[in-house]
């Protein structure tokens, strides 16, 4: 879904300057915002998360990376 909002001057600013900073997109930063604000994402939790030693998400999707990125290349060139 797509949302337009108005921002006065600075705070587009500091959007852009914080983005920059990040290295990610305003669009993702302004997400991550609203979803903490709106309790969707909760750092407590996923600090308590990380350090139960628990397996978080795919355990196998950093083994062979340097593959992966080999293969993903060769593709892009054959095009």
């Amino acid at each position: 879904m797509a949302l337009s909002v108005r921002l006065d001057p600075v705070l587009a600013a500091r959007v852009d300057e914080e983005s920059k900073r990040l290295g990610i997109s305003k669009s993702d930063l302004v997400k991550d915002a609203l979803e903490l604000r709106l309790g969707l994402k909760n750092p407590y939790n996923l600090l308590r998360q990380v350090r139960s030693g628990n397996p978080m998400g795919d355990s196998a999707a950093s083994e062979r990376t340097g593959a992966g990125l080999r293969a993903k290349l060769r593709a892009k060139r054959s095009h």
